[in-house]
């Protein structure tokens, strides 16, 4: 059974959507969304309808901008003050909180880890680039996360394909054929279910190896 819990931030009030452990948490993982939508993308909701019941806590944050209504992301020094002004929030006592996102979100995940005591960061569409901008590179958010780091990836992906990442201290996961939003085109070899088993599977399995 999901709960809703609104909270107060520099940025404005943030919506976070709790879809607790059973019957145990062990961990809680913490994600924010996208520039371009909120917590219903189709990875965040896999991920919160599959991971409870293997001991993980999610918590999906809606960002103050989205709580608010409006269409269009504010800066990036605006979604870290949001971002922090939720976790405490996150923050139950005896469980690490891996922090997260897709998109946008993963970039505000890899550069508040540190600061905000994170245990790990999981990366969803991690933006490596604009769309067909790859001298714009991202890559020094990602690698400066500065705890262990997990990216999951769609191999169509046009703000930056699996092979376009940099060597670096992080573990990826490929979703074939995946878009942005691993979206899989319906003549691809493995279906929609498919992709988004592959994210949940190898979600779980990083998280287990983190303890």
């Amino acid at each position: 059974m999901t709960r809703t819990e609104n909270v107060e931030t520099d940025a404005g009030a943030a919506r976070i959507a709790w879809y607790p452990a059973e019957p145990k948490a062990r961990i809680v993982l913490a994600l924010g969304h996208g520039a371009g939508g909120g917590i219903e993308a189709r990875d965040l909701q896999a991920l919160a309808g599959v991971l409870p019941a293997r001991g993980v806590t999610v918590a999906l944050v809606e960002q103050p901008w989205r709580v608010a209504g409006k269409k269009v992301a504010p800066a990036p020094k605006t979604l870290d003050d949001g971002w922090r002004g939720v976790w405490p929030a996150l923050e139950k006592p005896g469980l690490p909180v891996v922090s997260g996102g897709r998109s946008a979100g993963a970039r505000v995940a890899c550069r508040t880890a540190v600061e905000l005591g994170a245990h790990a960061v999981l990366a969803l569409s991690f933006p490596l680039h604009p769309p067909g901008k790859p001298e714009k590179s991202r890559a020094e958010e990602l690698l400066g996360s500065g705890v262990a780091t997990l990216v999951v990836q769609g191999g169509n992906d046009p703000f930056g394909r699996p092979e376009e990442f940099p060597k670096g201290d992080y573990e990826l996961v490929e979703v074939p054929h995946g878009d942005h939003g691993f979206a899989v085109p319906k003549r691809a070899a493995l279906g929609q279910d498919e992709a988004l088993e592959i994210i949940t599977a190898g979600v779980a399995e990083w998280l287990v190896s983190l303890e």
